[in-house]
């Protein structure tokens, strides 16, 4: 992952957008992770991967279980990872 200052996001908004859209940008701020500039895509997918792992965790706990590692590890696959 690259990694930027935000003074450089700052100056060269329209570039580190267009590199986000390959790979995700890590911002630094006074010397330290920020934030991350990454595809909106890239995202959603993330989003709907942690939907998906939430939804399985409820489903399980409300029927007095947990889901398993295998479980979790399906669902994030069936989500796109």
């Amino acid at each position: 992952m690259k990694t930027i200052t935000a003074t450089e996001a700052k100056n060269r908004l329209g570039a580190v957008m267009d590199s986000a859209l390959v790979e995700p940008v890590m911002v630094e701020k006074s010397g330290r992770n920020s934030v991350v500039i990454m595809a909106a895509t890239e995202y959603e997918r993330l989003i709907a991967m942690e939907d998906a792992y939430w939804a399985a965790r409820a489903v399980k706990a409300e029927s007095g279980g947990f889901a398993t590692a295998a479980e979790v590890a399906q669902l994030i696959e069936d989500a796109g990872a």
